[in-house]
């Protein structure tokens, strides 16, 4: 039974305020932290994505902090403190370059740097593969048919003598090579996303919002972008490893920017000065291995998501 209502001095009836509706907007945002919840809940159940989070974590954090732990001018050539390819020891942990400078403080610095690089060319290539795959899908005739074919025009052209060649004709600073990597390495974006846009564009919630008159940016970005998204971040976590490698791999061949140091100015400055004839694996080891667990770390992330998101993975 529900409680009497208490009568106000005078007899009446105290108005019950009827429960407001929410708007629209409220709803989706609603369900839009409902996802989220549901999504972090399922992540943490995933071991090998929580082992890859806390391995990004770690780096992430080592270089944020790297100015705390190591200060700029160990950098310096001037400030080298020890001996040319000395094996690591207490004062120094991972060894010295072949200019005495602290390995480990090298590799700190260096994954400022690579981070940087990896995410930075990530965003833009995610950013040019998901408009390009959208557009590319949700239009027919000269538009679409016109961005599919230079997809495939990118898709043909081998990626690494690409970026190889852009670098040495735009020249070595950090800029030139985030766009490097990000204005080469988005076909394969926009190959799936358009694939994604294709299947989302025949549903019958977009032939009713064309009925209803919505434009073509409002059916893309309110419709075909949501649905798209999960897909684009999975993807995500796979380039930035892409970019890491590629960054490395351009550094290495002495394409990167010769007054920071990253993980490939390390592995190019090192095999440059003999560090192999020399017996000096930390030089070459320690950076090395830094890229590899920094882009096994993606990977596991990677798949960790592509799983939840994946129905099909779920149900297997």
């Amino acid at each position: 039974m529900s409680a009497p209502v208490e009568e106000l001095p005078g007899g009446d009836v105290p108005e019950i305020p009827e429960p407001r509706q929410l708007t629209a907007r409220e709803i989706v945002r609603a369900r839009r932290r409902a996802a989220f919840t549901k999504f972090t809940g399922a992540f943490r159940h995933e071991r090998a994505g929580m082992i890859g989070l806390g391995i990004l974590v770690f780096f992430v954090l080592m270089a944020l902090l790297a100015p705390v732990f190591f200060p700029k001018t160990l950098l310096d050539v001037t400030q080298a403190t020890g001996q040319p390819f000395q094996p690591p020891s207490l004062q120094f942990p991972l060894g010295t370059d072949d200019s005495g400078r602290s390995v480990l403080a090298l590799v700190v610095w260096g994954a400022r740097i690579s981070l940087l690089v990896g995410f930075a060319a990530t965003i833009l290539s995610m950013f040019i593969g998901t408009t390009v795959g959208i557009v590319s899908g949700h239009f027919r005739g000269f538009t679409g048919g016109t961005l599919d074919r230079v997809t495939d025009w990118f898709l043909v052209i081998p990626y690494l003598p690409l970026a190889i060649v852009l670098a040495t004709i735009l020249g070595r600073s950090l800029f030139v090579i985030i766009v490097v990597i990000g204005v080469t390495s988005w076909p394969g974006t926009a190959r799936i996303i358009r694939s994604q846009t294709l299947s989302v564009t025949a549903r019958p919630y977009l032939e009713r919002s064309r009925a209803l008159g919505a434009g073509n940016v409002h059916q893309m970005t309110r419709h075909v972008l949501p649905n798209v998204m999960p897909l684009v971040l999975a993807n995500t976590t796979l380039a930035v490893s892409i970019s890491i490698l590629s960054e490395t791999t351009l550094s290495f061949l002495g394409l990167g920017d010769p007054t920071a140091v990253s993980w490939g100015s390390i592995l190019e400055q090192g095999f440059s000065s003999g560090a192999i004839s020399q017996g000096a694996w930390w030089y070459l080891g320690s950076p090395g291995v830094c890229v590899v667990l920094v882009v096994l770390a993606f990977n596991l992330i990677g798949r960790a998501i592509e799983s939840i998101l994946d129905p099909r993975e779920a149900s297997a």
